[in-house]
């Protein structure tokens, strides 16, 4: 996730920068060689596309597959702008096309940048999994045969596509010893496992009784 995050920001100072060289040079166009120019946008979009064909089948599997996956396809934009601007420079002359291509571009990538950006940032703040909403996933907790309450439920991502949750369930005494205890985990497992928009295969749960809950800290309860 943390380079994942670090390959957003670069995509990001990239596209941000071929937005402010756009700008200037529509207003101020440097003269450019179209014969070199092509070369090497050829060259580098052969080699692009090769990576973007090798990445493309795993680009699902997790942020940092997705972020190197964008950095591949920012390259094969920059260089199939550069081929177009410069077969239009060649053919017409008009030096601003480099810079067009270049903004549409940053057009094109500063958005998914800041897309994943803003997911990496949410798995490493520890943010509840979006779409998950923790006051119905604890009604329904509090719905299932022998809990008494629910409390310190907690739920966040930590790592891409694995959501996790923690709660601390309070039962009767009497469940401790006539075998309802392991029921009542195998029950909310399996709630918190099926019953979400956001499946979460990997919850821990403390069974505790009303006195043990009464016994923590106020402030560590809710």
């Amino acid at each position: 996730v943390i380079a994942a995050l670090a390959q957003a920001l670069v995509l990001l100072a990239v596209g941000t920068y071929a937005a402010v060289e756009g700008i200037q040079r529509l207003f101020s166009p440097p003269e450019i060689p179209s014969g070199p120019m092509l070369l090497f946008g050829i060259i580098g979009l052969t080699a692009n596309v090769i990576g973007i064909l090798v990445l493309a089948g795993t680009r699902g599997a997790n942020l940092n597959m997705r972020a190197a996956f964008l950095e591949v396809l920012n390259d094969a934009l920059g260089s199939l702008g550069v081929i177009v601007a410069a077969v239009v420079i060649r053919t017409t002359g008009f030096q601003r096309a480099d810079a067009i291509a270049a903004l549409l571009i940053a057009a094109l990538i500063i958005p998914r940048a800041i897309k994943l950006i803003r997911e990496s940032f949410a798995i490493l703040m520890d943010f509840t999994p979006r779409g998950l909403d923790l006051d119905d996933v604890k009604q329904h907790i509090l719905r299932l045969n022998h809990v008494e309450d629910v409390h310190d439920l907690h739920a966040s991502t930590i790592a891409t596509g694995l959501p996790t949750l923690t709660a601390h369930v309070v039962i009767s005494q009497e469940c401790f010893t006539d075998g309802h205890a392991q029921e009542v985990i195998a029950n909310v497992k399996n709630c918190v496992a099926h019953h979400f928009d956001v499946p979460i295969q990997h919850s821990t749960i403390q069974i505790e009784t009303a006195q043990t809950a009464s016994e923590e800290p106020e402030g560590s309860k809710h």
